[in-house]
């Protein structure tokens, strides 16, 4: 169903067709876009990215953003990360603005970020000396060897990015990412360079890791099947430029949850078609 912000008089499992609008700010808000405009400028002039953002993600909340190539999303992402500061607006995390990176909002990219130098247990032993320095040299190796066994990484841990498959290095990525132990967790199509099976399996990874620490997650995808299995909301983004928040669908399938059990559930196909039409029909891109 849609969240507006209110309780649903829709029966379960409908799908409203009523464009959803973010509520404003609210006391559990954890995660909070207030008004948000992002104007970025090109040599041909002003080019307005995104318009009017508002959206309360809750602490824990498992969110998916979709929507075509230049709908924002990356930019969102990069608001949350710290990485850029939007024209217009607030992004807060714990009520107080986010101006630059921090420890606190870790970022799992689709090309790895690994350092090729380094063996997949340096590379997430040096993220944990960064982000929690108090941490003795016992302790840390204990965290790292807790998250490269959490990943099923343990048997790979002296070995260099190269010598180990795209999936073994999204492994090491997401272990490098949680352990840092982050509030909020941003993944960037983490699974979209990776084969079926292994993407299947690195989600069901993920949200047995996400279930054990939950942090807050926002993740871009453009699998609307992978967003279902993953989210508790699917933010629905219109096309750029001055792309917003067009739907919001809230995903009522109970956790734990299997790509079997809720592919049964006829909520499922609901959903997913409601989705599609959406992405495909009224908001359809030619050049996507």
């Amino acid at each position: 169903m849609l969240d507006t912000g209110t309780p649903s008089a829709s029966q379960a499992g409908a799908v409203p067709s009523a464009t959803a609008t973010a509520t404003s700010a609210t006391p559990e808000a954890f995660l909070s876009f207030d008004g948000v405009g992002q104007v970025f400028q090109t040599r041909r002039g002003p080019f307005e990215a995104l318009r009017d953002i508002n959206l309360q993600v809750r602490q824990g909340e498992f969110l998916c953003v979709i929507g075509h190539s230049g709908c924002g999303k990356s930019t969102l992402l990069n608001m949350v990360s710290g990485f850029l500061t939007p024209s217009s607006g607030r992004v807060s995390l714990r009520g107080a603005p986010i101006e630059r990176p921090g420890p606190d909002r870790m970022v799992v990219f689709q090309n790895y970020s690994l350092l090729p130098w380094k063996t997949v247990q340096q590379n997430v032993e040096l993220a944990v000396k960064a982000a929690r320095p108090e941490l003795s040299p016992g302790a840390r190796a204990q965290v790292v060897e807790h998250h490269l066994e959490m990943v099923h990484l343990l048997d790979a841990r002296h070995q260099k990015p190269a010598q180990i498959s795209g999936g073994m290095r999204q492994r090491v990525a997401i272990a490098r990412a949680l352990a840092v132990n982050p509030a909020v967790l941003v993944l960037d199509e983490p699974f979209g360079a990776l084969d079926a099976i292994t993407k299947e399996e690195l989600q069901e990874e993920l949200l047995a890791i996400w279930q054990e620490q939950r942090p807050t997650v926002l993740m871009i995808t453009h699998d609307i099947d992978e967003a279902l299995f993953l989210a508790d909301r699917i933010v629905m983004m219109t096309n750029g430029p001055s792309a917003t928040i067009g739907e919001i669908l809230e995903v009522p399938f109970d956790r734990p949850r299997s790509y079997e059990t809720i592919q049964r559930d006829p909520r499922y196909g609901q959903l997913r078609n409601h989705a599609l039409d959406f992405l495909f029909r009224r908001y359809a891109h030619d050049d996507d």
